[in-house]
């Protein structure tokens, strides 16, 4: 019981500093929590907390930004995202494949080079349509990791999206996907009552960071936002790899 209260604890102040974190630099709370969670409740249970943890903090942000929110992107993105969820639930509840987070970890430093250290404000172009495989593929692999979002960062600054606007739209993505996600974790057997006590000590945790971050991105330019942006997608990839090496 006390290793338990412990974790819970630990679990509570990590979302408070990753989702504070995480608005600043539209997106990657959960991804800089994945080698603690790791280390506290192994990795067999990680993705679902996280994504357990993260669905409940959403409604907050939600609140916060609803008025930001691109819908046309929304409206591309969900409908193969709960298709991703769904075959992803399904292979996470027989097989392991925690070598995707070294690839997805590599991905993310990378993207430090592709916009010269934030000199530049795109790196492709990024048309409504490419929304559709990204919501399929995003949503697959964040089922089966735990956590994805700051892969979607350089697909949203791309599409001239940033700021409020990145973080109301992709928290309206994620939201409708993790209900799916959560959903799919049930049926296939991968949730259980010790998960959802270390999710709510994180969600709760995680809307006090929405609230406390969301002071703070008003304040921020967009080159500022952007360079937060590269910052934390670099974090979240050296975590993922850390994640993989120290608990393999």
């Amino acid at each position: 019981m006390a290793l338990l209260d412990w974790n819970c604890l630990w679990l509570f102040l990590l979302g408070i500093a990753a989702f504070i974190i995480s608005t600043l630099g539209g997106g990657g709370g959960a991804l800089v929590m994945l080698p603690a969670s790791n280390f506290l409740i192994g990795v067999g249970s990680t993705p679902q907390v996280l994504n357990a943890g993260t669905l409940i903090s959403r409604p907050s942000r939600l609140y916060l930004y609803w008025k930001n929110i691109r819908w046309k992107v929304v409206a591309y993105y969900v409908p193969s995202s709960v298709l991703g969820a769904v075959l992803g639930a399904w292979i996470f509840s027989g097989a392991r494949v925690e070598w995707l987070q070294l690839v997805v970890g590599i991905f993310l430093i990378s993207t430090v080079f592709q916009y010269r250290f934030g000199k530049k404000k795109r790196s492709f172009h990024m048309s409504l349509r490419y929304f559709v495989p990204l919501g399929f593929g995003v949503s697959f692999l964040s089922t089966l990791i735990g956590a994805m979002g700051p892969v979607l960062n350089p697909f949203y600054l791309n599409a001239g999206i940033d700021k409020e606007a990145m973080i109301g739209t992709k928290t309206a993505n994620s939201f409708l996907m993790g209900l799916v996600q959560i959903g799919s974790y049930s049926v296939f057997g991968s949730m259980s009552l010790l998960i959802w006590v270390y999710a709510l000590s994180l969600g709760v945790g995680a809307i006090i960071g929405n609230f406390i971050g969301k002071a703070y991105l008003s304040s921020m330019s967009s080159k500022a936002f952007r360079i937060w942006v590269l910052v934390i997608l670099v974090i979240s990839g050296i975590s993922m790899i850390i994640g993989v090496l120290f608990n393999n």
